[in-house]
């Protein structure tokens, strides 16, 4: 009866030359460039040591790290004291061919090097110490910008429906019916998604207020722009401030479509955002001066007074920190909201 014969484990260097093939008639020096030039493509180094920890090869050397001159180099000598005693531990670790670890270490000034060693048998039987220096720095930095990204749209998406479900529950309050609810609670949402967009697209920085204005005066006023006329500073506001004063130029915007005569009449509302200097600090002026050619019956008054005014004189106003002047006569509509620049940083 035949045996089954046990299977031998090929031998490190064994596998390497069964992964690996050249000409060698192309000569040492030309695949010594090749390998060098890679190990830099790649910002890696390759340290190799013999067994009694003796230095036999460095390659690329990360350039913030030297080799002294006629000074045989070492872990503590190139690396430090510090990062030396760390690899020390590591490698003390490390028995037999194939064994192998890692560590990170993050230096002062933020960089990251992550050093693989590996104990590799020689074509020589030799078990020699093979030492990777990997720069992770960029890599580590990414991440951290990732995860700062992602607390940061998580906090922002958390804002959003907070805004969301208080303009729904103060819509619901105002109307009567579901099919006003619906038309209402879809143009106020609306507006919200397109003063998002413009802060999206901006990475976050926010909006610029003529941006936002054009943005409302396009979807309802498309076919009379030049009615609302806009002076002033453009000011960048933040994504806080953008979400609400966009929502503000809608409620306003809306009103007078619906409410105003300014388009059967020809009659340009007159809009401006000023950045003011006080003693206080900095702060910016928003105001809406809308004519009428006649008093707006009582209907009308109603009408203006439910949720517009509402996110018109508390919710936005609160929610920039800000001040507000509401007046609704027979001169018109007048809209004064000012608050700090430092909402807008």
């Amino acid at each position: 009866m035949q045996q089954a014969v046990p299977m031998r484990r090929p031998r490190s260097n064994t596998l390497v030359h069964r992964l690996t093939w050249f000409e060698p008639q192309r000569g040492d020096a030309q695949l010594r460039e090749f390998f060098i030039s890679a190990l830099l493509d790649m910002g890696a180094s390759l340290i190799l040591q013999d067994e009694q920890g003796k230095y036999i090869c460095i390659t690329t050397l990360p350039p913030r790290w030297s080799l002294t001159p006629d000074v045989e180099p070492s872990d503590d000598g190139i690396f430090g004291a510090e990062i030396g005693a760390r690899l020390k531990e590591l490698k003390s670790g490390l028995v037999a061919a194939g064994d192998g670890g890692d560590v990170e270490i993050e230096l002062p000034d933020d960089s990251v090097f992550e050093f693989r060693c590996r104990l590799v048998e020689m074509s020589s039987n030799n078990v020699c110490m093979m030492t990777v220096v990997v720069d992770r720095t960029e890599e580590r930095r990414r991440e951290r910008l990732l995860r700062a990204l992602l607390r940061e749209v998580s906090h922002r998406s958390k804002n959003l429906l907070a805004i969301i479900q208080s303009i729904a529950f103060q819509t619901a309050r105002y109307s009567g019916t579901l099919e006003g609810f619906l038309t209402k609670f879809r143009g106020r949402l609306h507006a919200l998604s397109l003063s998002q967009d413009l802060v999206t697209d901006s990475s976050w920085r926010g909006a610029y207020f003529r941006e936002l204005l054009t943005q409302q005066v396009e979807k309802y006023v498309p076919e009379n722009p030049s009615l609302i006329q806009v002076s002033g500073d453009n000011v960048l506001l933040s994504p806080n401030a953008s979400l609400h004063i966009g929502l503000a130029l809608h409620e306003l915007v809306v009103n007078a479509v619906s409410h105003g005569d300014f388009v059967s009449q020809r009659k340009t509302i007159r809009v401006t955002c000023e950045r003011l200097t006080m003693p206080q600090g900095d702060e910016i002026r928003v105001t809406w001066s809308e004519p009428l050619s006649s008093p707006i019956d009582e209907e009308g008054q109603r009408a203006r007074g439910r949720f517009g005014s509402t996110v018109l004189e508390r919710v936005v106003p609160a929610s920039v920190n800000g001040r507000m002047v509401h007046t609704l006569d027979a001169r018109g509509v007048y809209y004064e909201l000012v608050f700090p620049v430092e909402t807008t940083d």
